[in-house]
């Protein structure tokens, strides 16, 4: 089992229409649980990625399912989502591995603790099983000899889950596939084709595909993408690196995170693991362009955020280009962002394990990768229909947490494509909220 990359196989290249009901731009998870549920009300679907199907950050995220720590206006839709996760595992098989082991956020002094202390506060509403545990309930959690003096507190989510980046996504468009939904890997959308100031269609790099609505779920691309028909979104990157052990003895089966290291049981043996939430931010002219905006979410993640220059920086510093449908796309140049690993994140890793994480100090690492994740000023996603394009609808900008939300962020985007109501407060996730004059208040949790 292996990260996939623009080297991976080419699985999906059905033909593409002359035309279909809805084009899905990026075949993540958000872009394929949309098609899935609009394939469920009737609706003709096809999906296109530049690249391959779950090639970025729905493969190379942790694997977690986690209801703990969201966002106030994201919990409901979680909710529902993983409650969706059990139903999409039963439809396709083991190769989602879905299963509820819980999820921890470990607290090294009272200030932490007091912050997810607080987080119970949104979650109560909705009787989760979220609770405070003491740090003998951490080591008999965890069994590590000395954790008591390790940990003051925790937050768990006993009915939090994981799944398996590398096959979840895959498995799901590949029973689409068989439900006669098109999915095109290797072929980028360069352009929107807009007729009369709304969505006619797209093109692609292999043609023209008349369609009345399009959903872009570019994730690190969104920006780009829409920059080009003149649809500005203060949307970021940042990369995490991430690694797997090879198997081991089993002696947590759910997910923590504390001090800067983060772990979770694998399906195959072993345990994804994580610099907790250090993530890198390479400076862009894009940092530039949205700086006010972002500056809220720095300030309150200065800790946790890393702003590293390299030889690159010049490049990135130059204006983005725009190009016409006829024109090679830099989604034709670059088909999967593949970054190298954080060397200082590898060596975080390594010193975390050794100091909180005994258990796992000396297992191998059989693999190590790393991922950009799209980030938003607020760190809650768009999700959305642009009014100054209608047909255009967008769901990006999950800032880390759309591997979990994925199926119910598809739910809510089917049904608001059909015009129907999706029965939750969509007003934090409005794309307006980036131009009307609304404050940015970062959401909560790592």
């Amino acid at each position: 089992m292996t990260m996939i990359s623009d080297q991976s196989p080419i699985n999906f290249q059905d033909d593409l229409p002359d035309s279909t009901d809805v084009v899905v731009i990026g075949a993540g998870v958000a872009g394929i649980s949309t098609a899935w549920f609009l394939t469920q009300m009737g609706v003709r679907v096809l999906v296109c990625d530049k690249g391959r199907v779950a090639g970025e950050q729905s493969s190379r995220n942790w694997g977690w399912v986690r209801q703990q720590g969201r966002d106030a206006a994201e919990l409901p839709i979680m909710i529902d989502s993983i409650g969706l996760w059990e139903s999409i595992s039963r439809e396709v098989g083991g190769d989602v591995g879905f299963t509820r082991q819980g999820i921890m956020y470990l607290a090294k002094n009272d200030s932490e603790l007091a912050e997810y202390d607080k987080w119970l506060d949104i979650a109560r509403p909705y009787q989760l099983d979220s609770r405070m545990l003491t740090a003998s309930e951490i080591n008999d959690q965890l069994g590590q000899t000395g954790s008591t003096q390790l940990w003051k507190g925790a937050l768990f989510t006993p009915s939090d889950g994981r799944a398996e980046p590398f096959t979840a996504v895959p498995a799901m468009a590949r029973n689409l596939q068989s439900k006669g939904v098109l999915i095109r890997e290797n072929c980028a959308v360069r352009c929107l084709d807009i007729e009369a100031g709304r969505v006619a269609g797209v093109v692609t790099e292999h043609g023209r595909v008349n369609a009345p609505t399009v959903v872009c779920c570019g994730g690190a691309w969104s920006t780009l993408f829409l920059g080009n028909s003149g649809i500005e979104l203060p949307q970021l990157t940042v990369r995490s690196t991430v690694a797997r052990t090879e198997p081991t003895e089993e002696f947590f089966s759910g997910a923590a995170t504390g001090a800067d290291i983060a772990f979770r049981r694998r399906q195959d043996g072993g345990y994804t693991i994580a610099p907790g939430g250090i993530n890198e931010h390479f400076i862009s002219l894009d940092s530039f362009r949205f700086f006010f905006k972002f500056l809220p979410v720095l300030i309150e993640n200065s800790r946790t955020i890393r702003l590293p220059l390299d030889a690159d920086l010049i490049r990135r510093l130059l204006p983005t280009r725009h190009w016409s449908s006829e024109e090679v796309s830099p989604f034709e140049i670059n088909r999967v962002l593949n970054p190298e690993p954080s060397r200082a994140g590898i060596d975080n890793m390594r010193r975390g394990l050794k100091k909180y994480v005994p258990a796992l100090a000396d297992v191998k690492f059989a693999e190590i990768w790393a991922g950009m994740i799209d980030v938003t000023p607020d760190v809650v996603p768009v999700m959305d229909e642009i009014d100054q394009c209608p047909g255009l609808f967008v769901a990006t900008g999950f800032s880390g947490h759309g591997f979990g939300i994925g199926p119910g962020a598809g739910k809510v985007m089917a049904t608001m494509i059909m015009g129907k109501d999706p029965q939750y407060d969509l007003s934090r996730f409005r794309f307006s909220r980036f131009s009307d004059g609304s404050k940015m208040v970062p959401g909560p949790g790592p």
